[in-house]
């Protein structure tokens, strides 16, 4: 089993001391979904959804989350982002959301990247709830990452 560096040898929790990583470049991609009525998916795509536009609210909410990830995660270390993207799609069902996160930094940005997209999929849900209370948050994943000590990861079905 690994060292779990974030308790310290009281086993008390601990933010881990990261000063001596390299700074290397690092990438996460976070997926998530909303699923909702076909109701609440036509207002989105046509943009009449009373709040306003669903889309650009959930894009500009879910890079806001990412740069407060630190603020909400505990023992998760500030970083200096140096690019977020949010893409929402369409579809069927609902939308899909994607979040890309960026640093050169001496940590990775998986939390970052899935922040932006939690926060990205409940902003949607927020805005259209008055004409879908059952839409369903579903399927919240780190599609990827790079750079860092442990390399490059995939998830199988991403």
């Amino acid at each position: 089993m690994p060292d779990l560096t974030h308790l310290n040898a009281d086993g008390a929790a601990q933010m881990v001391d990261i000063s001596a990583k390299p700074q290397t470049k690092r990438i996460a991609v976070a997926a998530g979904r909303i699923s909702m009525s076909a109701e609440a998916r036509d207002a989105i795509a046509s943009g009449s959804v009373p709040k306003g536009d669903v889309l650009a609210a959930g894009r500009i909410a879910g890079i806001m989350a990412a740069k407060k990830t630190s603020e909400l995660i505990p023992l998760c270390h500030p970083l200096p982002l140096t690019s977020v993207t949010i893409d929402l799609q369409v579809d069927a069902g609902g939308v899909s959301v994607e979040a890309m996160a960026t640093t050169t930094f001496g940590t990775g940005v998986e939390m970052e990247a899935m922040t932006a997209c939690s926060v990205a999929l409940l902003t949607i849900y927020d805005m259209a709830k008055a004409i879908d209370k059952g839409m369903r948050i579903e399927n919240l994943h780190l599609k990827s990452k790079s750079g860092g000590k442990s390399g490059d990861w995939r998830a199988e079905n991403a």
